[in-house]
């Protein structure tokens, strides 16, 4: 299953004609680990995300956002009140602000 996430590295990499294999010796893992990761058959771990950035030169916070939508979506994907729990929690995460 494709993730928000994995779209965005993707196209991140392939803008700047990097090959899956260059990316992944970059954060010392296997391809098939970080191909793994692009099409979301494998979830990233925060610090990989941050690394992923750097290498990208993409925006950190962008990469973190899609990461963290992609694993509250999976959470959530199949809950019939999905919706509104979305809707408060956002809720209090506003309050805090």
């Amino acid at each position: 299953m494709a993730t928000q996430f994995g779209n965005r590295i993707k196209e991140l990499r392939s803008q700047q004609h990097l090959l899956q294999r260059q990316v992944a010796a970059l954060l010392e893992m296997d391809t098939p680990l970080y191909s793994k990761i692009e099409r979301g058959e494998r979830i990233a771990k925060k610090e990989l995300v941050v690394k992923l950035a750097q290498i990208l030169k993409s925006d950190k916070d962008e990469l973190l956002t899609l990461w963290l939508a992609d694993q509250v979506y999976d959470v959530v994907k199949n809950e019939d009140q999905a919706g509104e729990a979305l809707k408060s929690v956002s809720n209090k995460i506003n309050k805090k602000q």
